[in-house]
């Protein structure tokens, strides 16, 4: 009788692509699957018998913002209670690297951290840091538009010269050459904002030269240029050739509401003849810096991380300007360096999206104490309301979304299926059962119904609990 690291018997497989739900299990050897199916004849070394639980690829969390927190906390709880075993980093124009001690940092770049954080002159660097760590999880990287123009430019307010833009080009290079998924943009934040459609461009060609690498961006407008953010993206993608995310898409504002009819019927025009995905979280509530001009979009704001004023975390920030006696914008200059949660969003909207077959799976968590909810409950939430209760997707299809959808669209190789020779990223969980705990009151509450986690073929959750077991490895392009 063959023998084994380890076998999970007894569960109802979900191999990830999508397919009905059948009875077996899965044999792990070194860290990959050699069998799935009948393993009644395999001898583990440990042996879980999944009595009917689920058993799926682990959980694909495309856009995090965890590129400091893997260094300060390697075992990523908020991610591995939620049977995440991969996430990516580096997103909306975001990454630590390359940049090494700036004077200043221009909005966003504080939602890493202070800018003693950023202190890794290139890619290689940050890489050789994550590796020392020895995260919980898998760790893919994108280059960030913004610190990319941040390291070059002395001044982000206005276009980058030709010159600029060769030198940031340069320094993209180097960055897919050590092994980074592609390049993130932020257009919607200060850092980038006045990068016209022509640079980005300029720049985002650099990525064909490079298979597989994408480009990923928070668009220049989700409000009420929403429609023409989406043709800007695509023609991004159209004329530089390569592949599009549009991340943590949505449509923000009452008055916008609905449009996500318009939107998604553009994308689906552009998928005849372009490769396009998306990424969603599934809640009505955003969260990002708190930056004056945007406060005043949304229904409501509460307050998560203040540097000035640290005692009005978890506050609504119309009533803290009230106390100050100033408008809500005046109140956010003041708080300014921090993070707030925007309420802003339709429940139509959400569902309309995540039902788009190229949609996946984002947290777009914020590490911190006062995080909105997403940080700890996103996969547990789509699985329990999204499928159980609201049946927006099918089991299968929202497994598809969390693991073979996004080691497709990002090329992580042999990641994302039940299938052998596959690593041995796996998730057991109880659909009945799972769902998401923490709320905008409670925001760091662990999720139910995850049962037990392996990365790399290392038990990492058991029973809910994290065993600190730290077997993740850096996901390089496919190709490097």
């Amino acid at each position: 009788m063959p023998t084994c690291d380890l076998v999970i018997k007894n569960a109802t497989l979900l191999d990830g692509l999508g397919s009905a739900p059948v009875s077996g299990g899965v044999a792990v050897e070194a860290g990959r699957i050699v069998a799935v199916g009948a393993v009644d004849d395999w001898i583990g070394e440990q042996i879980i018998n999944a009595e009917g639980a689920c058993l799926a690829p682990g959980f694909i969390d495309v856009h995090t913002h965890y590129d400091q927190a893997i260094l300060d906390q390697p075992d990523l709880p908020f991610a591995i209670t939620q049977g995440v075993t991969s996430i990516i980093v580096g997103n909306c124009g975001i990454s630590l690297a390359p940049l090494d001690r700036p004077r200043d940092l221009p909005a966003p770049l504080s939602l890493l951290g202070a800018k003693e954080n950023y202190q890794y002159p290139s890619f290689t660097e940050y890489f050789e840091k994550l590796v020392q760590a020895r995260p919980a999880l898998n760790i893919g990287v994108l280059a960030g538009h913004g610190t990319l123009r941040t390291r070059v430019m002395a001044d982000t307010d206005r276009a980058a010269d030709e010159t600029e833009i060769e030198q940031i080009c340069v320094l993209l290079d180097e960055a897919l050459e050590a092994g980074v998924l592609g390049l993130s943009t932020g257009l919607a934040y200060p850092v980038a904002r006045n990068a016209p459609t022509q640079e980005v461009i300029a720049i985002a060609s650099r990525l064909a030269a490079f298979p597989g690498a994408r480009y990923v961006t928070h668009m220049r407008n989700e409000r009420d240029e929403v429609v023409e953010a989406v043709e800007e993206t695509l023609k991004i993608g159209r004329e530089a050739g390569v592949p599009v995310v549009l991340s943590h898409h949505k449509c923000i504002g009452r008055q916008n509401f609905g449009r996500s009819h318009d939107t998604l019927a553009l994308i689906d025009l552009a998928l005849k003849e372009q490769d396009v995905a998306m990424d969603q979280y599934p809640y009505d509530a955003s969260s990002t810096v708190l930056i004056p001009e945007m406060v005043g979009h949304a229904d409501r704001v509460l307050i998560a991380v203040s540097e000035t004023m640290p005692e009005m975390a978890g506050r609504d920030l119309s009533d803290v300007a009230a106390e100050m006696g100033c408008d809500i914008q005046e109140a956010a200059r003041r708080l300014a360096p921090g993070v707030g949660v925007y309420f802003q969003m339709s429940e139509e909207d959400i569902e309309r999206i995540m039902a788009h077959p190229r949609v996946m799976i984002g947290s777009d968590g914020i590490p911190g104490p006062n995080a909105h909810p997403r940080l700890w409950g996103s996969f547990p939430r789509v699985l329990g309301r999204y499928v159980r209760e609201k049946r927006v997707l099918s089991l299968p299809e929202a497994v598809r979304r969390m693991t073979s959808l996004p080691a497709q669209v990002f090329g992580l190789a042999r990641r994302g299926r039940l299938q052998t020779g596959f690593q041995a990223d796996l998730v057991l969980f109880d659909p009945d059962k799972v769902i998401d705990r923490a709320s905008y009151v409670a925001p760091t509450k662990p999720s139910e119904g995850i049962l037990d986690v392996f990365v790399n073929g290392e038990h990492s959750l058991h029973n809910g609990q994290s065993l600190k077991t730290r077997a993740g490895q850096v996901l390089r392009r496919a190709s490097v």
